[in-house]
């Protein structure tokens, strides 16, 4: 090859090979590197075009509850396995219908198709089951907010959201929450 080609090559495979690395760099950064769900950013798109394509959709908030006092009783590693089987149970209840994420801290997202309350039911007795951790079996309660896009005046996920979260602090101001979940309409 001759030098003058060469020098010519040489900044378009740079650039190339920066473009690839700039790719790859975004798309970790909407992955949560705990739990491997999706960021606000990268969960909020997807979430979006979710509910354009079925105005029946469920959003759903949810909370760990007294994450603090589990990671100051079991330890911030307890803490973190909690919220990586909170992740592991709320994308297994998904599955295909819908999209999970994580917020930030204890509270997760999703927006999911095809459910029922009865699945929503099935998705909180799973998120109650107890964590088995360094041999012991370690508590787990979430509070859950859910909104029926279909019972919204307007449907769009900022006002889903908003409904979620006021579901899901009713469930936390109840006596006796563990357990249980609103449907906000």
């Amino acid at each position: 090859m001759d030098t003058q080609a060469l020098a010519l090559s040489l900044p378009l495979v740079g650039w190339a090979a920066h473009s690839g690395y700039l790719a790859h760099r975004l798309a970790t950064a909407r992955r949560d590197p705990l739990t491997g769900l999706r960021t606000r950013a990268g969960w909020t798109t997807r979430a979006e075009r979710l509910i354009r394509r079925h105005p029946d959709a469920l959003v759903l908030l949810l909370d760990v509850d007294d994450f603090k006092t589990l990671n100051d009783t079991y330890g911030h590693a307890a803490g973190d396995a909690a919220l990586a089987a909170t992740a592991a149970r709320l994308t297994v209840w998904c599955g295909r219908d819908g999209i999970a994420g994580r917020l930030g801290g204890d509270e997760f997202v999703a927006v999911a198709h095809s459910k029922t309350a009865c699945d929503v039911d099935a998705l909180v007795d799973s998120l109650q089951e107890p964590l088995a951790y360094a041999g012991k079996r370690i508590p787990l309660y979430v509070s859950v907010g859910v909104s029926r896009l279909a019972d919204l005046p307007v449907r769009s996920l900022a006002d889903a959201l908003s409904a979620a979260d006021a579901a899901m602090y009713e469930v936390k101001g109840k006596a006796g929450r563990r357990g249980s979940r609103t449907l906000a309409r």
